[in-house]
């Protein structure tokens, strides 16, 4: 049952913005999972979530590092850069992502698990994320490529 809820609370997390554990609880509740609060809290703990500022100010739990088996579908990457990304900025074939502070993480982790052909790594700082762009597309063509995906306007 932990390691069903867990998965669980992973995909709640990855869907939703959740900004408090008793949210959290109704989540699971609403799934027919009963857990209390000492329950939540220690789930989170193991999982290694943290707490990351949205656009609005608003701050909300995240797992960093999801499963490496697992890709990210691509309305959870968009969704990720439209919320998260506020900047993006070209140089030969490396592309600069700028966050909210404490956010880069999610923004560079949700890039590695999406498998894009296009994105060779990523190495993210607390608001900057570097992506190098692979040698099947330059650095300018990433780029635009993330600002679509984002939102941004190019």
């Amino acid at each position: 049952m932990k390691k069903q809820r867990q998965h669980l609370i992973t995909q709640l997390l990855a869907e939703n913005f959740v900004s408090s554990q008793e949210q959290l609880i109704s989540l699971l509740k609403d799934h027919e999972i009963n857990a209390t609060q000492a329950t939540v809290s220690r789930d989170l703990d193991e999982l290694g979530s943290v707490m990351v500022r949205v656009s609005g100010g608003a701050m909300v739990y995240a797992i960093p590092e999801l499963p490496s088996e697992r890709h990210v579908h691509e309305n959870h990457l968009k969704r990720v850069l439209g919320e998260w990304v506020v900047e993006i900025g070209v140089s030969g074939n490396i592309v600069m992502l700028r966050t909210p502070p404490g956010s880069a993480h999610v923004v560079a982790s949700a890039l590695d698990r999406a498998g894009l052909e296009s994105v060779l790594g990523t190495v993210a700082g607390d608001d900057t994320v570097m992506v190098v762009a692979s040698n099947t597309c330059s650095g300018q063509d990433l780029s635009e490529s993330l600002k679509e995906l984002s939102g941004l306007e190019q």
